[in-house]
Order: structure tokens, then C-alpha cells, then sequence
């Protein structure tokens, strides 16, 4: 009898697996600490929790989780389409944005084609491309940011999308407006431009290109957007692409029925009217990245300046203080050598006393 792996595709017992931020419950058990006592700023998340709006929009749901959902997602589609200006057609909601990625690959690319994407950006490009035996070229940053102009450069006949993370994970990076500019006008007909913008609500306004604009003018360009970061929703996993209508209805004979949940669907319906919360978050934000500079700084820090809701930070050696942090300190944060970065961590932005208690568990942990 044939083994499993004699049996898969050749490519995947090649393929890397994602590292995610490691769940409270993990370190908890590992260490044996009260799962309370920890912090956990490795992912991302929104430490505010979810819009008001969308927990009672999920309590009120609740009482219909013996239904499957709507499978065509009409409400969500229209709901936002009516926020950001642009058809129903145009939208398309997907479990988390991973999967738009993995529609993307699905639909566009084959083992003759390529990826275009830039190194130490988010890894689950290049891995969802080897997942379809897809081949991905990858270009250098310039000053831990996306150097579109390489980018450009780097297109061949053969590639099919090209991934923009703006702002970027893990550097918490923009481009500029100009070379955004700059690098669509250079781009080939023949290839997609997906621009992962996940964290683009947290930006601030005149950093954000008119992506969305693009798509208006029916440019083969994908945005994609997110409720996992800014609404807080990560645990429901929703995400959704805005493309032009012939793109839209490719991406959706791919997808699976029903893969938008029915509890997903009420949450971002109540989060989509909760404004307050994103102004608030917004503020978060703010007042986390200069609390988060000005500590690194009276620690003798370097760190990546950031316009998301995350930062890095340079520690020496990046997976042994990532380890310190955790067992030590209660402090989940998140390693940097899975993205060529080996002597950074990265830090999500919590809440004040959050960013104030993590400030002192890395000074500990460094001995300063």
C-alpha cells in the first residue's frame, strides 16, 4: 500500500506552513499560566474587541444558527457596495481575505505563470501560489517598504497577478501616493493587481491611494479589505475583494456555497453602521504608535516606523526574545525569521496600560 505522501502532488510536501500568532489558550497551557494573566499583541487584532454594534447584531442571530446563511451573501454585497461607491457586482465577500487570495490564485494562475510580490511582505502569497505549483518572483524592499519600481520591473510575459500589501505586514509600511501612481501606469494589460489593503482604515487619510478608483475605471485590479483588523472581528473570519464585475463573477465560480457564515454576515452588517468604534479604534491607534516609538526609543531601539496597527522592532536576536517574552513575561509577540528578518519582533498596538505593561516586559526580558 502507497504512503499519503507517495500519493500527494510532488510540490506540496514542499510547502512551508504558516506560523500564526500563537492563541492565548497555547501559552497559557505551555507554560502553565491562567490564561487572563497573559497579553497577547502578536496578531494584529483590535484590543477593543468587537463594534458594539455587531455583537448585538450577532445576538439577535444567534436564535437562527439552525439556518445555513445566506449563501449569495446579498445583504453584506449591498451593504457594501453602498459604503465604498461601487456595484453590488463589485463586491465579494470571502472567509477572511485569505480566501479572495486563494480564489485569485485559483482562477489566474497555473505551473507556467507567476507571482509578483515583494520580499517580506505577507507570506501567505507565495504560499497559496506553490499550493496551485505556481511560481512567485519575489523583489527587494527599500527601506523595509514595497519598491514598486523593482516590481514593475520584474513582470514577464508569464506573470498573472501582482500582490501590493499597503500598508504592509509585517513592516506596518505605505508606499507613496506618487509611486502607487507611478507603478499602475507601468503595469501590463495583461496582469491582475491585487492590493491587500487590510489595514487601510487605519491609515491616515491622505496616505490612502484611491484603489478603489481604479477599479471604477474597470482596471484589472483586486482590493482587498477586511473585517478582522479595524472592526474587530477576527474570530469570525470576513473579508472581501472590490473588482471589476467580469473579475467578481470569475473569483465567484471558485468559491464554495455557503462559505460566508451566517454569524459573519450579522456582525459586519452591525459593524458597518458602528463608526464611533472605528473613529475610537483610530485613536488607539494613534496614541499606541507614539507610545510604542517613545519606549523604544528611551530602550535604545530601532524600530520601522508604522502607519498600521502594529510596529517592528529591533531586538537582537528575534525568536529568543520572542521566547523570553512568552515564558517569562506573559507577553505573546510575534518572531520575524519566517520574513527574513530574524533580529526584528513584531508588536500589535493594544491599549494603553497593554502597550505600557509590554514597554516593561521587553525592557526585562533585555536586561536595559
Amino acid at each position: 500500500m502507497k504512503k499519503p505522501g507517495e500519493m500527494a502532488k510532488p510540490w506540496v510536501a514542499d510547502l512551508s506552513v504558516y506560523e500564526p500568532g500563537r492563541p492565548i489558550e497555547e501559552v497559557a497551557r505551555e507554560w502553565g499560566m491562567e490564561p487572563g494573566s497573559i497579553l497577547k499583541l502578536a496578531s494584529n487584532e483590535n484590543s477593543l474587541g468587537p463594534s458594539p454594534r455587531a455583537l448585538e447584531a450577532m445576538q439577535a442571530a444567534a436564535v437562527n444558527m439552525h439556518r445555513y446563511p445566506d449563501g449569495g451573501t446579498f445583504y453584506l454585497r449591498r451593504a457594501l457596495a453602498d459604503k465604498l461607491g461601487v456595484a453590488a457586482s463589485q463586491v465579494l465577500p470571502g472567509n477572511g481575505s485569505n480566501e479572495i487570495i486563494q480564489f485569485l490564485v485559483h482562477v489566474f494562475l497555473d505551473p507556467e505563470s507567476n507571482i509578483v510580490v515583494s520580499e517580506s511582505a505577507f507570506v501567505v502569497y507565495k504560499l497559496i501560489a506553490a499550493s496551485f505549483h505556481g511560481q512567485t518572483i519575489a523583489t527587494p524592499m527599500k527601506d523595509y517598504t514595497h519598491d514598486l519600481d523593482a516590481m514593475a520591473e520584474a513582470i514577464t510575459p508569464d506573470t498573472k497577478i501582482v500582490f501590493v500589501s499597503n500598508p504592509n505586514n509585517p513592516t506596518g509600511t505605505a508606499v507613496s501616493l506618487e509611486s502607487f501612481e507611478r507603478f499602475m501606469a507601468r503595469v501590463p494589460d495583461h496582469v491582475i493587481v491585487a492590493i491587500d489593503e487590510a489595514y487601510v482604515e487605519l491609515m491616515p487619510g491622505e496616505r490612502r491611494p484611491n484603489s478603489i478608483g481604479y477599479v471604477l475605471e474597470g482596471r484589472n485590479v483586486v482590493v482587498l479589505r477586511t473585517f478582522s483588523k479595524t472592526y474587530g472581528l477576527a474570530g469570525l473570519r470576513l473579508g472581501y475583494a472590490i473588482a471589476p464585475e467580469p473579475i467578481i463573477a470569475l473569483l465567484d465560480r471558485v468559491r464554495q456555497p455557503f462559505n460566508v457564515n451566517a454569524m459573519a454576515q450579522a456582525a459586519a452588517l452591525g459593524a458597518l453602521q458602528d463608526d464611533e468604534h472605528v473613529e475610537r479604534t483610530r485613536e488607539m491607534v494613534r496614541t499606541g504608535l507614539h507610545q510604542f516609538e517613545a519606549g523604544f526609543r528611551a530602550l535604545g531601539l530601532d524600530f520601522v516606523p508604522s502607519v498600521a496597527n502594529f510596529m517592528l522592532v529591533e531586538v537582537g536576536k528575534g525568536r529568543e526574545i520572542f521566547e523570553m517574552l512568552q515564558k517569562e513575561e506573559g507577553v505573546i509577540g510575534r518572531a520575524m525569521d519566517g520574513y527574513g528578518l530574524p533580529s526584528f519582533i513584531r508588536l500589535t498596538v493594544g491599549t494603553e496600560p497593554e502597550n505600557e505593561r509590554c514597554l516593561k516586559a521587553l525592557k526585562k526580558v533585555l536586561g536595559k
